[in-house]
């Protein structure tokens, strides 16, 4: 397949998915079709193209991290108390288990927390429109669970900024520059939020022709700081887009403005290159049928600590609300592909996330079967 006929069937693609999703009312399920397309055009792509594929769709992976960020409101401190302590009831179980079917996997111990960190975080992106719409939360029990699937992504993306900066044969003093790094750029990008938004505030309200440009511009350009200074583009991207997720205008948020250029064409890009970087192979091999496991058994797991030690508040399928995982799991198995060239790791992590991705969206409720009929 050559470069032009990838990108007639991508276009093709881009313009049918999003539609076919909304109406089977399941738009989360977008991101997951573009990895399923890449896994299956990946054998016929000519290694140049794939290389294209991949280096545009690094810039899509850098928005899509931006935009999770802008998704995010933090809670302010005193309603945290109550999620945090529920945080480690419902961990502390799933981390010896993730981590020795990682292991049962093959993969090393590193790389081991690395999936277990990307499995047991929630997208809220992905989430969100399941939680408003979702009948069996009532009273505190719906914001709760807000704070509870925040906290997970927040987590999750903490946790893989530090675990993927020692990937690989790093030195220790390296590793060690490399977390300072990452530190003052969180910090910075916490002191320049204020100033951020003001600067984002400006460019929606003054600019017209060019206000997509300029402001893909300045996320792209705070992002190339902060790779020098130890934290990746797509990191930078999720703690900027998180200090500065107010950005308003006209009632639209920020990422509805940038949506021509990241969702509707280099986050389905991003999605496709990952999939095509996976042997088709792996599908139908023992690394992805363990996988195809992993995510049931993942699925099985949480059902029974829910009902058992972790409720929720809710009914007893809100805890699917915390399962849909696949934007941290991208942002994992994208990492082991640049740093560990291992694609059955990274495929493993990528088949499970799917697998529970796929079964919490399709099973939770849609906004038609949420609303009861009319008496």
């Amino acid at each position: 397949m050559t470069s032009i006929e990838l990108l007639v069937v991508l276009l093709l693609l881009v313009m049918a998915v999003p539609d076919v999703c909304t109406w089977l009312r399941r738009p989360a399920l977008a991101y997951p079709a573009y990895v399923c397309f890449g896994l299956v055009v990946g054998p016929l792509i000519r290694p140049e193209v794939g290389s294209l594929l991949r280096e545009a769709g690094e810039i899509g992976f850098v928005l899509l991290l931006f935009e999770v960020g802008m998704e995010i409101d933090i809670p302010i401190w005193r309603e945290l108390g109550r999620p945090l302590r529920y945080l480690l009831r419902w961990l502390l179980p799933q981390y010896p288990f993730l981590l020795a079917l990682s292991r049962l996997a093959g993969l090393p111990w590193l790389e081991s927390f690395v999936a277990a960190a990307a499995l047991s975080a929630c997208s809220v992106g992905m989430a969100h429109a399941a939680w408003k719409e979702y009948p069996g939360l009532e009273g505190a029990a719906r914001p709760f669970v807000l704070h509870v699937m925040v906290l997970l992504e927040v987590l999750a993306v903490v946790l893989l900024a530090v675990e993927t900066a020692v990937l690989g044969h790093t030195p220790t003093w390296l590793v060690g520059a490399k977390l300072a790094g990452m530190a003052l750029v969180i910090y910075t990008c916490s002191r320049i939020g204020v100033h951020v938004t003001k600067v984002l505030q400006t460019v929606l309200q003054r600019t017209t022709r060019w206000r997509l440009h300029f402001v893909t511009l300045l996320v792209l350009a705070v992002c190339a700081v902060g790779e020098r200074f130890g934290l990746s583009g797509p990191k930078t991207a999720f703690f900027l887009g998180l200090f500065s997720s107010r950005v308003r205008h006209k009632g639209r948020n920020l990422e509805d403005y940038m949506a021509p250029i990241s969702r509707r064409f280099l986050i389905p890009l991003f999605f496709t290159s990952l999939g095509t970087q996976v042997p088709l192979g792996e599908l139908i091999s023992s690394t992805g049928l363990l996988a195809v496991a992993s995510g049931g058994l993942i699925i099985i797991g949480r059902h029974f600590l829910h009902e058992r030690f972790a409720p929720t508040g809710g009914d007893e399928n809100t805890y699917l609300l915390l399962c849909p995982n696949f934007t941290l799991v991208a942002l994992a198995a994208n990492s082991l592909l640049l740093q560990s060239q291992e694609p059955d790791m990274a495929a493993w992590i990528l088949i499970t996330g799917l697998v529970m991705t796929i079964f919490a969206v399709a099973s939770l409720p849609s906004r038609e079967r949420a609303v009861p009929a009319p008496a």
